[in-house]
């Protein structure tokens, strides 16, 4: 582990994704942490707790972490990498807040995205580390698969940022960190990584929380959510002819039987 971005999701999280997979790190994202190590997560976010040697484990083959739930974890990853560095992305709070909650509105309009959440077995482990994800992040309850932001503490949210902010600010060794802004571009952070300053733009990802369709497309744990939907939506269509088709059986027979009934009393 050489990197930690400790910064919030919607802190140009993407754009560091991008820019230091070019820069040559191994990145794990969001996505990443849940399909290769959603099992050890669950075990941190339980009452038995994680440890530092989880960390060790779980990172020691990759070169750098973003997003959720590594930035809260920040400090123990320290820990388990003492030579790693911490860039803590920034933004205007409430900025910030605006691109959550845009995020949360196309997440909750997708509706396959929420539907296999309650169809698939691995959307069912997804939905659980969502929940711990979120309760970690705000204290916050997430009920079911479509509540997006729905009902939150705007106070809270907001305060939940801007104090992990100054406690990255105020425990990482000055030396290990990077308060950054993805607009900088290149330069300071190339600099505090020690590698040489790219030629190209800045990557700038997920504009407006248009990275839905992107990850529904390329991620490894929403392909298998989406064909597991996809095969219990087939199963269940199957069972709803099957089952009709019975009904339409049964009825015939009670109304052939009945009509013969009728024709009975009548001759009598």
């Amino acid at each position: 582990m050489k990197v930690i971005v400790a910064g919030y999701s919607k802190t140009g999280t993407k754009s560091m994704v991008v820019a230091l997979n070019q820069l040559g790190y191994n990145v794990y994202d969001f996505f990443d942490h849940f399909w290769y190590h959603g099992d050890r997560w669950e075990k941190i976010f339980s009452n038995s707790g994680g440890s530092i040697d989880d960390f060790k484990e779980m990172y020691q083959s990759v070169d750098a972490v973003t997003d959720c739930p590594p930035n809260i974890f920040w400090e123990e990853i320290l820990q388990a990498f003492p030579d790693a560095k911490v860039i803590l992305t920034t933004r205007n709070e409430d900025k910030w807040y605006q691109s959550l909650l845009k995020q949360g509105k196309a997440f909750k309009e997708n509706y396959v995205y929420n539907l296999m959440q309650i169809l698939s077995p691995t959307g069912w482990k997804y939905f659980r580390f969502m929940q711990n994800v979120v309760m970690v992040l705000w204290g916050l309850h997430k009920r079911h698969p479509m509540d997006h932001f729905v009902n939150h503490n705007q106070m809270v949210v907001k305060k939940a940022f801007r104090q992990h902010g100054h406690y990255c600010k105020q425990n990482c060794p000055p030396d290990k960190l990077l308060v950054y802004d993805v607009r900088q571009g290149w330069a300071p952070l190339c600099e505090f990584l020690g590698k040489e300053i790219l030629d190209k733009p800045f990557p700038h990802e997920n504009v407006a929380g248009n990275v839905v369709a992107e990850m529904m497309a390329n991620r490894p744990a929403l392909i298998r959510m989406q064909r597991e939907t996809g095969a219990i939506v087939f199963l269940l269509s199957l069972g709803l002819i099957f089952g009709s088709y019975k009904l339409y059986k049964s009825n015939c027979v009670v109304f052939t039987s009945t009509s013969k009934l009728y024709s009975v009393f009548k001759l009598a």
